[in-house]
């Protein structure tokens, strides 16, 4: 039997209807590979690097899986494609971005996948909603729960 690991997705969109999205790409994510999903409120943010683009809404959903990061990673930017993303500019809007935050307590730091991913501690849009529905959760490289790197960036 294969092991099955909790893991966080961060989940956002600015482009379209936000909210939409994000629930058919939480919904498609459950039917292929993540159990017991709990989903985080949503939260209203202000766009990170570009300035002039829509406000995101934000969560965060976390679930238990067999999957192995490499695999989840392939599943959730395939997922985008097919909800309409398109990769233009770093940092630019989008109509539903799906990143791997946290793979159990694992670090993963290979076949193109780093986990935790490497800027989540410094993102109050990923670590708001992940301690909503992750509090416990500790960072692996930090030794930091949630909370606690959120008081360090506010």
């Amino acid at each position: 039997m294969k092991q099955k690991v909790k893991v966080a997705i961060a989940l956002g969109s600015n482009l379209g209807d936000r909210e939409k999205t994000i629930r058919v790409a939480t919904q498609r994510i459950q039917e292929e590979f993540l159990e017991n999903v709990i989903v985080s409120s949503l939260i209203e943010t202000e766009p990170w690097g570009i300035k002039e683009q829509p406000k995101f809404l934000n969560g965060v959903m976390v679930g238990i899986s067999e999957w192995k990061p490499p695999a989840i990673l392939n599943y959730l930017k395939t997922l985008e494609k097919e909800l309409g993303r398109t990769h233009t500019v770093i940092n630019g809007p989008r109509v539903i971005d799906l990143d791997l935050v946290c793979y159990g307590d694992q670090i993963w730091n290979s076949d193109g996948v780093k986990v935790p991913h490497p800027r989540m501690s410094t993102r109050l849009f990923v670590l708001a909603p992940l301690n909503e529905v992750w509090p416990d959760w500790i960072h692996p490289e930090l030794n930091k729960s949630p909370s606690e790197l959120i008081r360090e960036i506010v």
